[in-house]
């Protein structure tokens, strides 16, 4: 019978654990742990750790399946999704691993049986490939396992030998391939033909068991291991007897349903290929916290949704659709993915502003591509073209490429990159992945943390650095860093400031100004105010006072996580946090403002816990048992294999290393301070604790106070007072321009008496007084309706500008133009203006030469009339 997706993910979950693997979760596709990779692209990502010996589990063996994107940095089949039958920008890696216990022989007959017994994959439509110099895989799969030699291939590439980076754990690889048949066209491993598509890897196993050095020298690992991937999508194809990934199940699924949206019938249009593809990168990478933006990763996303936009359009969608595809692959992957239907209306809120978004410059753009294509001479369009898309109508480059490349064509990326050079750094430039970190501290030494009981105590000096480097000693009035065999200052982390104190010795101190991590070590920084020697014994005691400050703003921390994920919804996550002794910052995802009422309701929801004075309970725990048991793991933190559970009551349970009061009441008082956007998709609110909040609600009251007393009212009443204030207000300023326009009217009336006559045309110029500027160009339109014929000057000055209008009607500005008329009074006070040939204005400095410059008027018009 034919297995689904989901059956086989299951199967190999049952054939491992039943051979005593332990079971774990998928980790989220942003790597916390290692700056230099965009995206989670492998299963053993999340035990690189593991296989550097930096972290111990506790198990030898595991089973994943790690959801895997490949479409950004140096892993990117972006470009190639719909036009092959395997390349997918999200994709399943089945893995087993061993961390020092089984070996080759045991990796072997592992994959080997699952395959052929448990899957029923008929052996001789397998292959192998080892890699060259290893002779003890080519003899375990030839002499143990029966397959022939002539099926097993020796290859001397990098392809079959494996390594971390240039120096560090490596091996060599073995490889599993699946013969597809000879009336599909395709070679096998090492041959010309390896290209073609008849012979499909299936499985790699990676075998650890060298640490290269960095003059290249291989060095046995003391505990050989073993990394393995098989893409669950080609082993899916396999067993449903399909040849193309995008012909399983779930992509069927996903096809249909996605037609179905579209409007479509022909489910073979390889633009349905690449929206399903993309709804499933795009709605694991939401789910885990990425946003569409303008830079690393959300511009990832971004660049993903737009594509995935881009070929709806061109099947003929009419309106926003790659949002409707969400409930088709919840219930897809929704029962092995729970994470994606809780969070499935955020998904569906995102695609669905960002495509709207999208779509607003989506035909325009299209239209300026198309024409620009229409006009080619050659091949290539001009990189500036590509540019302008990119930069003005949000077309990524890759995007360009897409559509080029369906009509045969290319872009000039270098011309592209030229006119990107060109402009100032734009924010959408991908952040520091890969920054260099050699420059900082570091420190072997491992530091016992004894703060979550002490406040104060006794320890020795096992290290120190002044000014970046090791030294034995520090004198009065150096700065430098104190490493201690054990200490209670907290070591900045998880959005916790570091503890400062001293560190006492007979003799003087050691003022510490700030602590932080240097691996396993915690490092004192500061100033030593007498001389200090490595060995030295010191009295440990941390600034006890801002402890307890920072321990009730990091409690409230949790109880407004809990608070806000109850009110706004599950789908908030935090993003980012900052403890300190006078007030916490937490950033979290949501896509809107949060309202006034909903603020108050999170406010008075924290308060009423702080009311609770639930004790605060902590307890170590097994990582994969902490999540089992429902406590948050925090987005983006790295743990380790025990973890720290806090729990206060049943309103709030994570997974935290920080510092906690004793009871919830010990809070006190809780008071959000601000709430704003900061990113897209990203809220932060700022919020202060006990004393503090105390002190801000006191102000607060106190300036309400003030103010009824200033408004003769109670301070009850204060808001109905400022309204009717408001009102009574607006009403006089409304009788106050009615008065002005009669005064500006009856001026104008009074004005009529003092037109000259220049040349037989009509001519009125003149200063006012008590007018404001802003009502004279109506003065000149009335002015202008009376006389019927004629020209207009009007000046009004002040101490220290004046400000000048000239009105000329239409039958005389061929003759004279209202803006060369004000120009020329303008600049003789210190000005200059324009407007139109009837109607200009000016402005000037200099109102002392304003008399002067009324009376050269007639002059000038007797030269034009």
């Amino acid at each position: 019978m034919t297995k689904s997706t989901a059956e086989i993910r299951n199967s190999f979950f049952e054939y491992f654990q039943s051979h005593n693997h332990q079971l774990v979760s998928s980790s989220s596709l942003v790597p916390h742990d290692d700056p230099t990779l965009l995206f989670t692209n492998a299963g053993m990502n999340q035990f690189k750790d593991v296989f550097l010996g930096s972290d111990k589990r506790s198990y030898t063996r595991a089973v994943s399946s790690q959801r895997c994107v490949r479409a950004g940095g140096k892993h990117n089949d972006l470009e190639n999704v719909g036009y092959t039958a395997r390349h997918h920008t999200f994709f399943e890696m089945l893995g087993n691993f061993s961390f020092g216990d089984y070996f080759k022989n045991e990796a072997i007959r592992f994959a080997w049986d699952f395959l052929t017994q448990n899957l029923g994959l008929p052996e001789e439509k397998l292959l192998v490939t080892v890699y060259s110099e290893d002779d003890e895989a080519f003899d375990i799969w030839n002499k143990e396992i029966g397959v022939p030699a002539e099926k097993i291939i020796r290859i001397s590439t990098s392809d079959n030998f494996w390594s971390m980076g240039d120096t560090g754990p490596c091996g060599p690889c073995s490889e599993i391939f699946y013969d597809h048949g000879a009336h599909i066209w395709g070679g096998p491993p090492g041959s010309p033909e390896e290209d073609g598509d008849r012979f499909i890897e299936i499985w790699n196993l990676v075998f650890m068991q060298f640490n290269r050095q960095a003059d290249g020298t291989m060095e046995p690992l003391p505990k050989p291991s073993i990394d393995t991937g098989m893409g669950l999508e080609r082993i899916s194809a396999i067993l449903q007897n399909v040849h193309s990934n995008y012909e399983i199940d779930i992509f069927q699924n996903l096809i249909a349903d996605a037609a179905r949206i579209v409007g479509v019938s022909d489910l073979e249009d390889k633009s349905l290929r690449v929206i399903a593809d993309h709804i499933r990168s795009c709605g694991f990478l939401i789910c885990d916290g990425v946003m569409p933006s303008n830079e690393g990763r959300g511009y990832v996303l971004r660049r993903i949704i737009r594509r995935a936009v881009r070929h709806g359009n061109k099947l003929g969608a009419k309106d926003v659709f790659f949002y409707k595809l969400v409930a088709s692959l919840v219930a897809q992957m929704g029962e092995a993915y729970p994470e994606l239907k809780e969070q499935q209306a955020v998904v569906e809120k995102v695609l669905k502003l960002e495509e709207e978004q999208f779509s607003r410059t989506l035909d325009r753009g299209m239209n300026i591509l198309n024409d620009a294509i229409a006009q080619l001479q050659g091949d290539t369009l001009a990189g500036d073209v590509a540019f302008k898309l990119y930069d003005t109508y949000g077309f990524p480059l890759d995007l360009t490429n897409d559509v080029l490349r369906e009509k045969s064509l290319k872009v000039d990326e270098a011309g592209f990159e030229a006119a990107m050079a060109e402009q100032q750094k734009r924010s959408q430039q991908a952040s520091n992945f890969g920054a260099d970190y050699n420059n900082m501290l570091k420190s072997e030494q491992i530091s016992d943390f004894t703060g979550y009981e002490q406040e104060q105590g006794s320890a020795k000096v096992v290290e120190l650095f002044k000014d970046g480097q090791a030294v034995q000693s520090l004198n009065a009035g150096d700065e430098g860093v104190v490493i201690l065999d054990q200490t209670p200052f907290y070591a900045e982390s998880g959005g916790q400031v570091g503890d400062t104190g001293y560190l006492k010795v007979a003799n003087g101190q050691f003022v510490v100004a700030d602590t932080i991590k240097l691996g396993k070590a915690v490092a004192h920084k500061g100033k030593a105010e007498s001389a200090l020697s490595v060995n030295d014994t010191v009295t440990t005691e941390i600034d006890a006072e801002r402890r307890q400050q920072i321990k009730l703003n990091h409690s409230a921390t949790h109880l407004l996580h809990a608070a806000l994920r109850t009110i706004l919804g599950s789908h908030v996550n935090q993003k980012g946090s900052l403890v300190e002794a006078d007030k916490l910052r937490f950033d979290f995802s949501h896509l809107e403002a949060v309202s006034k009422a909903q603020l108050r309701e999170i406010e008075t929801m924290v308060n009423q816990q702080v009311r609770a004075n639930n004790s605060l309970q902590t307890k170590l725990m097994e990582l994969e048992e902490a999540k089992a048991s429902g406590a948050m793991a925090l987005f983006g933190e790295k743990y380790d294999e025990k973890v720290r559970v806090v729990s206060m009551g049943d309103f709030s349970v994570e997974l935290c290393g920080g510092t906690h009061v004793e009871r919830t009441g010990d809070i006190g008082l809780f008071k959000i301070t601000s709430e704003g956007g900061i990113a897209a998709g990203v809220r932060r609110i700022e919020a202060i604790t006990g004393a503090a909040a105390l002190a801000y609600t006191q102000s607060a009251i106190e300036a309400v106070s003030t103010i009824a007393d200033k408004l003769k009212t109670d301070p009850n009443k204060v808001t109905d007072r400022i309204d009717a204030i408001t009102q009574q207000q607006k009403s006089l300023e409304k009788e106050v321009a009615q008065l002005k326009q009669k005064l500006a009217s009856q001026a104008g009336n009074d004005l009529i008496s003092k037109i000259v006559e220049i040349k037989s045309t009509k001519v009125l110029v003149s200063e006012l007084e008590g007018v404001e500027p802003k009502a004279l160009r109506g003065m000149v339109d009335d002015l202008k309706n009376q006389i019927g014929s004629g020209i207009i000057f009007l000046a009004v000055k002040s101490d220290d500008k004046v400000n000048l209008i000239a009105g000329v009607t239409k039958d005389l500005t061929n003759q004279v133009k209202a803006g060369e008329l004000v120009n020329f009074v303008a600049q003789q006070v210190g000005g200059k203006g324009g407007g139109r040939p009837d109607m200009a204005q000016a402005g000037g400095t200099q109102p002392e030469n304003l008399s002067v410059g009324l009376k050269s008027i007639s002059t000038w018009l007797e030269d034009k009339l």
